[in-house]
C-alpha cells in the first residue's frame, strides 16, 4: 500500500478508520472515539486480528515500514483489579451477622 499524501486522508473499508498524511511521514490516525494515534497504535488495537488474506487485502495499514514500531502503550491498558470482597462494617462491632 503506497503512503497516502501529505493533507488528504484515506478510509479504511474494513474498519472506518481514517488515516491522514503528514509531511514528513508519521501519519494521524483518527479513530472513530478519541484521541488521534499512530499507525503503530491501529495495528496493535485493530489491524493483527484481521486473519483471511482477503481482510489483509483491504486493510490500508499493513504496510510496516509506514506502520513503525509497535509500543508497549500502543495496546489496550489491562483493566484494572478491584477488590470486591467484604471489609469492616462502617462505625459498628466486627460480629458476623447471623
Amino acid at each position: 500500500m503506497s503512503s497516502i499524501p501529505p493533507g488528504t486522508r484515506r478510509r479504511c473499508n474494513l474498519c472506518t478508520v481514517e488515516i491522514q498524511g503528514m509531511a514528513g511521514g508519521g501519519d494521524l490516525v483518527h479513530f472513530s472515539q478519541g484521541a488521534p494515534g499512530t499507525r503503530a497504535k491501529l495495528w496493535a488495537r485493530v489491524c493483527q486480528y484481521l486473519r483471511t488474506p482477503e481482510q489483509c487485502a483491504q486493510c490500508i495499514n499493513q504496510d510496516l515500514s509506514l506502520r513503525g514500531d509497535v509500543s508497549g502503550s500502543d495496546y489496550y491498558a489491562e483493566a484494572p483489579i478491584f477488590d470486591f470482597s467484604p471489609g469492616p462494617a462502617a462505625g459498628g462491632s466486627q460480629e458476623p451477622i447471623p
